[in-house]
């Protein structure tokens, strides 16, 4: 947890793990008493900060279980390479975080950025036809050359959660899969490969800890991540009833834009989509260019050039100043310090150094999540 000292970490994860509450309390207690570790440390007057708390509370948080769960928790994160984020960190989602219901705590892994300029989730049906499956590979394609760097958001699911993560990882999109357990596991285990590929650009996301199966009401859950985290929701293909119909609706409720893709009116997995469009509870769009428009985004080919007078101002670089220049071109989202030391050999204090006078030189710039990105970039 960026910018939290180890017992606030642990109190945080202690809390998360505790039984019989929901997440919305415990983001309210933890903003009522100032920090997770206030909580635990005056379970004996906990009234005092905060007030109506009732001895099942106090029996619940005095769970020893939790602190060890913690700690077990944290040892597995940093084994792993996990971040963890929490709610009032700088790279925990920013747009999630407006949400009432949202996680205090996030468990990450990848090469991502959660708060991308633009986040759209893509999701549909488990069942996918080859309609819903060319659509989706056509509305991500597009998106790509519309809007580069478009975080793409879904739940590693069959059908169209899979297709939209992989046309994206061949369309050079960061893609997220949030999911419905704990970073030990991948499930379906056969998109373990797609995963693997996703933590080079983008990453898997969840609120529970290791050890959490996928259960059914861990899904459910898992959606509000995926609706609370992006601009908007877009829909392609789903039946009467599912998953998809349920992130729509929290996506709503957020009061984020949502969009579906029609289908025939006698094709059972167009049903869902059609009844979000005629009950106005989704916008029709049939191509990225639609959802582009009415996003009121700018796309790539409209926008002007910014000329690079930092590079003319600064043409005589030293030979690694211009290879990390070079690299950086490549990440127009910004790259962490650990992904630039493995993939240029710098060692990370020299690294650190060039950073900084490339910086002085108004060349490049940190971002959030303590990414670096190339100044002309923004």
């Amino acid at each position: 947890m960026k910018g939290t000292d180890s017992k606030e970490r642990l109190s945080m994860l202690a809390l998360t793990y505790v039984q019989g509450l929901g997440v919305a309390l415990f983001r309210q207690m933890v903003e009522t008493a100032g920090s997770a570790s206030e909580i635990f440390e005056n379970l004996s007057s906990l009234p005092d900060i905060l007030p109506g708390a009732t001895p099942q509370l106090k029996f619940l948080l005095s769970d020893p279980e939790a602190f060890r769960r913690a700690e077990e928790e944290l040892e597995f994160a940093c084994t792993h390479n996990i971040d963890i984020l929490g709610y009032n960190d700088d790279a925990y989602p920013y747009r999630l975080r407006e949400c009432d219901d949202a996680p205090i705590v996030l468990y990450g892994k990848g090469n991502y950025n959660l708060n991308a300029e633009h986040i759209v989730s893509v999701i549909g049906t488990r069942k996918a036809t080859i309609y819903g499956k060319d659509m989706c590979e056509k509305f991500v394609r597009e998106l790509s050359e519309l809007m580069p760097g478009t975080l793409v958001v879904s739940g590693l699911a069959y059908g169209i959660d899979i297709c939209a993560h992989r046309t994206a990882l061949g369309a050079s999109l960061p893609t997220v899969g949030v999911l419905a357990h704990g970073l030990d596991r991948i499930y379906p285990p056969v998109h373990r490969n797609t995963a693997k590929e996703m933590l080079e650009n983008g990453g898997l996301l969840t609120e529970f800890m290791s050890r959490t199966a996928p259960l059914p009401a861990n899904f459910v859950r898992r959606n509000r991540i995926v609706a609370g985290m992006s601009d908007a929701t877009v829909v392609i293909e789903s039946a009467a009833k599912g998953g998809s119909l349920i992130t729509a609706s929290i996506a709503r409720s957020y009061d984020r834009d949502c969009f579906a893709y029609p289908g025939k009116t006698t094709d059972t997995n167009s049903v869902g989509c059609n009844n979000l469009i005629a009950k106005n509870r989704a916008a029709l769009i049939t191509s990225a260019a639609d959802f582009v428009e009415a996003m009121n985004w700018e796309p790539q080919k409209k926008r002007k050039k910014k000329p690079s007078t930092q590079l003319q101002l600064f043409s005589e670089l030293s030979p690694e100043e211009e290879l990390l220049m070079k690299y950086l071109a490549q990440y127009p989202e910004g790259v962490q310090v650990n992904r630039m030391v493995v993939d240029t050999n710098i060692p990370v204090n020299r690294l650190m150094t060039i950073l900084f006078e490339l910086e002085m030189k108004g060349l490049v710039r940190t971002i959030a999540g303590g990414r670096y990105m190339l100044s002309n970039n923004i």
